[in-house]
């Protein structure tokens, strides 16, 4: 088994730095300056349409600085795995990437955030393996629920998205400009060089859900000012979640990243 002094030592020899709270980090402990240790926690962030990992790099960063062990899965299809897209890619393709990334990195009391779609993402991840997530946020997003797709549950933007396939084949939606996110203009040339076309199938297909989701005992929903998707009215009135508004565009993470790292780290 490696120890402490093992990491420190390994370091050494191949001529990095590891200081003693980054080893006590990746041993799942690290100092909080008075005496005590704090469990190193899990995060993964799951983006939205268009997007990809790159979207929370500012984010995880700030998580990473406070000694959390911190994931950026991009989806199939989109960011760097744009070249997997394909016809068949859906929002059941997307659930399992997370849940792959959870399994595979034995990842246990996960927090689990979704922006925009990928708040149908992490509902279905949730649903399927609840005992793994101890906290779900969820960025300005629809809400996921049974038997119901994206575009059901936005359904004003669905005649524009599936005309927007056409330039891809039928198949991919093209991406939007950043400025209909409501990004800062000092961020805008680099959200549109960065955004990828987004499967159709994925918007389309309805989640097949059992609830699961819903009893993960710590919720909240971040709401941008922006308004892209104001927090429901039910959860509003729901003991069991907390509401948070954000002065940002729908892009919250890379308007508001301290903001969002705040937000997430406040269910440690």
């Amino acid at each position: 088994m490696t120890t402490r002094r093992d990491l420190l030592a390994q370091a050494a020899s191949l001529g990095g730095v590891i200081t003693a709270s980054s080893a006590d980090a990746l041993g799942g402990t690290r100092s909080n300056g008075e005496g005590r240790t704090k469990v190193s926690r899990n995060f993964v962030l799951v983006h939205g349409a268009w997007h990809g990992g790159w979207c929370y790099r500012r984010v995880a960063d700030l998580i990473r600085a406070q000694g959390h062990h911190v994931e950026t899965p991009t989806l199939t299809g989109l960011g760097e795995r744009s070249h997997l897209a394909g016809f068949q890619i859906n929002c059941s393709t997307h659930i399992q990437d997370v849940v792959n990334v959870i399994r595979w990195e034995r990842l246990e009391d996960v927090i689990l955030c979704g922006h925009s779609y990928g708040g149908m993402v992490i509902g279905g991840v949730a649903d399927a393996i609840p005992q793994t997530i101890s906290a779900v946020v969820y960025l300005d997003c629809p809400l996921p629920e049974n038997a119901k797709s994206a575009f059901d549950l936005v359904p004003q933007a669905q005649a524009r998205l599936v005309a927007a396939t056409a330039e891809y084949g039928g198949f991919l939606v093209k991406p939007p400009a950043a400025k209909a996110f409501d990004v800062n203009a000092a961020d805008q040339d680099m959200v549109d060089a960065l955004l990828t076309p987004h499967p159709l199938a994925s918007l389309c297909e309805p989640l097949k859900l059992t609830g699961a989701y819903m009893r993960i005992v710590r919720k909240i929903y971040v709401q941008a000012t922006s308004g892209h998707y104001p927090a429901p009215v039910r959860i509003k009135e729901d003991p069991d979640w907390k509401v948070v508004d954000v002065t940002s565009g729908h892009d919250i993470m890379i308007d508001a990243p301290a903001a969002v790292a705040n937000v997430l780290l406040s269910t440690v």
